[in-house]
């Protein structure tokens, strides 16, 4: 009730603030539940994610320190969010989101890179989607990338690739993660260039620095 209820409030913000985004490719979208992964490239992409997805509901992997502030936690429980020590991550952070996709009717969106200022792509994808036995769908964010940039109202695009399955078969060793990364990337790139031939993504806090 409150995810619905939140998603309603944050559409029409975002409508506001920026326009209405283009949303494309969504007939791909499984019927089921699924893995919804993209590159990390701004702090509200899972936003444009979830809204890109809609009418289907999801959870969401979040910083175990985002549930230290009592109203921020209770804000993040029911939005399907969970906790998730990145330093220490334990068996909860597999766990936990392959329990929501088997045993619900939430999907997942989870960023591969782990944080918005890393590009190597983790294995937690493949042994979340293997082990639940849901497809995963590859999902670019192309727009600002900065909350001040979000009022220039420069075109946001979410674009959806086509799902694959993780083999039951697969051995999830540093071969078997190198192939789902290389599936992965391979469709990070077509989505950025089917949108923009001439993309290419500049992390803002880096470009900072130089």
């Amino acid at each position: 009730m409150f995810y619905s209820f939140i998603r309603v409030i944050v559409r029409i913000i975002v409508y506001i603030i920026n326009g209405k985004p283009r949303f494309e490719h969504t007939e791909r979208l499984p019927k089921g539940n699924y893995i919804l992964v993209g590159p990390h490239r701004t702090w509200f992409d899972p936003i444009y994610y979830a809204l890109a997805g809609s009418p289907k509901k999801f959870s969401f992997m979040a910083k175990i320190e985002l549930f230290k502030n009592p109203i921020l936690r209770w804000i993040l429980n029911h939005a399907n969010a969970f906790p998730v020590d990145r330093k220490n991550p334990g068996p909860s952070a597999i766990k936990t989101p392959v329990r929501l996709l088997k045993n619900s009717n939430l999907s997942l969106i989870m960023f591969p890179s782990g944080t918005r200022h890393s590009q190597d792509l983790k294995g937690g994808v493949a042994v979340i989607a293997k082990l639940s036995k849901v497809p995963i769908v590859p999902t670019v964010y192309q727009g600002p990338l900065t909350f001040k940039q979000l009022f220039s109202r420069q075109k946001i695009t979410v674009s959806f690739g086509e799902p694959f399955s993780v083999d039951p078969k697969m051995k999830l060793n540093a071969d078997g993660f190198k192939v789902i990364e290389t599936k992965m990337q391979a469709g990070f790139d077509q989505l950025d260039h089917d949108i923009d031939p001439n993309f290419h993504y500049v992390d803002p806090k880096a470009k900072s620095k130089a």
